[in-house]
């Protein structure tokens, strides 16, 4: 998802604090390796790394990172700064998705070339609008009762879920922990995955 803009999706909480740790991460990344692309897992890997008592950031998977890099590329276009989402790049291919918005190789320049000094206090401002327009519909749950509803939901509609991995139940989890509904953390992790597919 790195390489769309859409500004359909609405973000939970968890999306606004993954997508903050991402921005830092990818900021390190772009000091340190310029302008060079990161797999998927291994950005959540330095961004563990850096956080690591972060619970969320821990149970996050690669499945699901493509909605917090749409939160990277928000909070960029918001602050007008280069596209730091363009050095996340799924680890199949190390290129980014077919049908990529922009020149990549130009953007992933630009990142390596600002000053990122300044950045921590945006983040902080656009973090802090965002998590005030998180709707109220989005009640976040402990893990064990987002666990029984997918249960629940997942036994009596079985058909619908076949294509579910034991990582796509963890990404659909989160969601319900995140205040979404079953139905809709499904939606969510099945378009990603076929995001992740087409990239591959």
């Amino acid at each position: 998802m790195s390489g769309s803009s859409d500004t359909t999706v609405q973000f939970t909480l968890t999306d606004i604090e993954v997508g903050s740790r991402l921005v830092e991460a990818l900021v390190q990344h772009a000091r340190s390796a310029g302008g060079a692309s990161i797999a998927h897992e291994d950005l959540l890997t330095l961004g563990r790394n850096m956080y690591p008592k972060d619970v969320t950031l821990g149970r996050e998977v690669a499945v699901g990172i493509g909605v917090k890099l749409l939160f990277v590329e928000a909070f960029c276009q918001a602050n007008d700064l280069p596209k730091l989402a363009c050095l996340a790049v799924n680890g199949a291919s190390m290129r980014p998705r077919p049908g990529y918005k922009g020149d990549w190789e130009a953007e992933r320049h630009a990142v390596a070339g600002f000053d990122w000094s300044g950045v921590n206090a945006l983040l902080a401002a656009y973090a802090g609008q965002a998590r005030a327009a998180v709707p109220k519909r989005f009640k976040p749950r402990k893990e064990r009762p987002a666990d029984v509803a997918w249960y629940a939901y997942y036994c009596s509609h079985r058909p619908a879920c076949a294509q579910v991995t034991a990582e796509d139940k963890k990404e659909i989890v989160n969601l319900l922990m995140a205040g979404l509904d079953p139905e809709s953390a499904l939606r969510r992790v099945l378009a990603a995955k076929a995001e992740l597919a087409e990239i591959s």
